[in-house]
């Protein structure tokens, strides 16, 4: 398992109403090969807004259409749960991915830089 891989999760909770959604793991290295039993993970939904906190991906990802990773949606999934790898994320999409999760989260990096 590394960061930008694509699980496709079976049943995944909460008011999900699919039967499975794929996710991109997003945690990073250090905590992915510790012993917690969780990473954290941004879902894929066929909806796309244009939205800083999305990008885009499809075929090139090991997906069936064109879809979105929704950053604003961040879970954590047990380690367990993630056995059905489709994909992977490319460098370029690793990048946009980093860009996303900023927007979502609200970081300055101005802020960080100066620290």
């Amino acid at each position: 398992m590394k960061r930008g891989d694509l699980y496709r999760v079976a049943r995944p909770g909460g008011a999900d109403p699919n039967a499975f959604r794929v996710f991109a793991v997003v945690s990073r290295l250090a905590v992915i090969d510790s012993r917690f039993s969780t990473v954290v993970c941004v879902p894929v939904y066929s909806a796309r807004h244009g939205l800083a906190s999305q990008v885009s991906v499809g075929v090139d990802e090991g997906l069936k259409h064109d879809s979105a990773l929704h950053c604003d949606e961040l879970v954590s999934l047990p380690k367990s749960r993630l056995t059905a790898c489709v994909g992977r994320l490319a460098t370029a999409k690793l990048h946009a991915l980093d860009r996303a999760l900023v927007a979502a989260l609200d970081i300055d990096l101005d802020l960080l830089a100066a620290q």
